[in-house]
């Protein structure tokens, strides 16, 4: 461990581990530490079930009705993949797809007054939509049309838009959209957890309904992938990458202190012994000190032995609770996934209800989520501060990760990942100009 090294990675978080396994592959020499036993950090999949029942301080463990222990992988943070979204693209850019199995989500869902829907995302979906009336959905088609024409480098695709100072609430008061049709909108397909969007120009949220129909037209049946075996297998892909490119690999290992010289960190020492280090990469656990608390999340981790209801018996899918349905200012995310998925015993589901805490009371908040999903076998609760670091590290060269927020999504940790790179390589994350495998996430013959 007494060596130079250009970065060192503390904590293996997906965030973490991607960065780790980008700057392996750009040649840097990495040094990556946990002090944790296993690969995930805050984001990793626990297996057996016996081991989350004592996670929760659960002791008596699973009942028989489970099944067997070692058939259960279940995420402590639930997130999908869009299928052409930013973490496929670093998937497929660092070929991490090799050591991967990805199966698409069955289906997307929004909650409109007690009952859920299916996301209408395409022309023909649109008018066949159960969420609209009539006229309603004439004027939703052509709002449908007018993104799916867009670009903002065409002013004839703009029809007298200004993408960079119309606000997007102009916008659908320009296509004559009516509330609820604003909210799944913006929240089921934009993916915005608030409504400060609204204000905002139209650009962002026009790329962000593109992205999700593009990912749809990619598969199907919803504009999400899920790996095999859980979200675990995402930060060892990219451990075994950096392996790959001589990065150097420590679980349990302590850290005892991060080694600063006039203001800069020059190493990292763990028992007894000091790694040198020009830059430091790492989760908010490692440096208390220099992250501020910026929220709590609510995660609600229910097992079921059925789909969840109105879904069509769907083995996997997400189901948005827009904010304003509830009276809210962010929404509630379901994701749900199953044995389908080698995540569960035959037979079983699991459902995580997630939200940003609002409240005094955060498990009455998620109450209309969870209502969704009766009868629940068991249910695990997790609330979580969100931390943020109070600084850009450009001074120390300590680059610090955000938490992982309540989206159901990898865009938000992506540019999150994007904004270390740019900071730690002193240039833009470009995956214009990476080199592109040609196959498919799922490889080349099956899908």
């Amino acid at each position: 461990m007494d060596e130079a090294y250009d970065v060192i990675v503390l904590g293996t978080g997906l965030t973490e581990c991607i960065l780790s396994g980008i700057m392996s592959v750009n040649g840097k020499k990495v040094l990556h530490m946990d002090r944790n036993p296993y690969y995930g950090g805050e984001s990793s999949s626990v297996t057996p079930l016996e081991e989350l029942y004592k996670r929760f301080g659960l002791p008596e463990g699973p009942p028989e009705s489970m099944g067997r222990g070692r058939d259960w992988n279940v995420d402590l943070i639930p997130k999908f993949l869009m299928a052409n979204g930013q973490l496929v693209k670093m998937l497929l850019y660092t070929e991490v797809t090799r050591y991967l199995d990805f199966k698409v989500v069955e289906g997307s869902f929004v909650y409109k007054g007690g009952q859920i829907y299916k996301v209408p995302s395409t022309e023909t979906e649109a008018l066949a939509s159960n969420l609209m009336g009539m006229f309603e959905k004439r004027r939703f088609r052509k709002f449908l049309v007018f993104v799916a024409n867009f670009d903002e480098n065409d002013p004839q695709t703009l029809e007298g838009i200004d993408p960079h100072a119309t606000p997007m609430r102009e916008v659908y008061e320009r296509f004559d959209l009516g509330q609820d049709v604003i909210d799944f909108t913006g929240h089921a397909l934009a993916l915005y957890r608030t409504d400060d969007y609204l204000d905002q120009p139209c650009l962002e949220t026009i790329n962000r309904i593109k992205l999700y129909s593009e990912s749809l037209a990619r598969y199907g049946k919803s504009p999400y992938l899920y790996p095999l075996y859980g979200l675990g297998e995402l930060p060892q892909g990219f451990a075994r990458l950096s392996a790959i490119y001589g990065g150097t690999y420590m679980l349990n290992k302590p850290v005892d202190e991060i080694v600063m010289e006039n203001g800069r960190v020059v190493g990292v020492r763990s028992e007894g012994e000091v790694a040198r280090c020009k830059q430091l990469i790492c989760d908010p656990s490692y440096v208390p000190e220099r992250v501020r608390r910026a929220g709590r999340v609510i995660r609600v981790i229910c097992i079921l032995n059925h789909p969840v209801r109105s879904t069509s018996d769907a083995n996997s899918c997400q189901i948005i609770i827009p904010q304003k349905q509830l009276g809210r200012k962010s929404d509630i995310y379901v994701c749900v996934i199953s044995w389908a998925h080698n995540v569960a015993a035959p037979g079983k589901f699991i459902a995580i209800a997630s939200t940003t805490v609002e409240t005094a009371e955060p498990e009455r908040e998620v109450d209309p989520a969870l209502d969704l999903l009766e009868p629940i076998e068991q249910k695990f609760v997790a609330i979580s501060d969100l931390y943020e670091p109070t600084d850009d590290g450009l001074e120390s060269q300590i680059f610090c990760s955000r938490s992982y927020d309540a989206t159901t999504h990898f865009e938000t940790t992506c540019d999150d990942i994007k904004d270390i790179y740019r900071r730690v390589a002193g240039a833009a994350f470009d995956f214009e100009s990476m080199k592109r495998r040609q196959n498919d996430v799922f490889g080349e013959d099956e899908q």
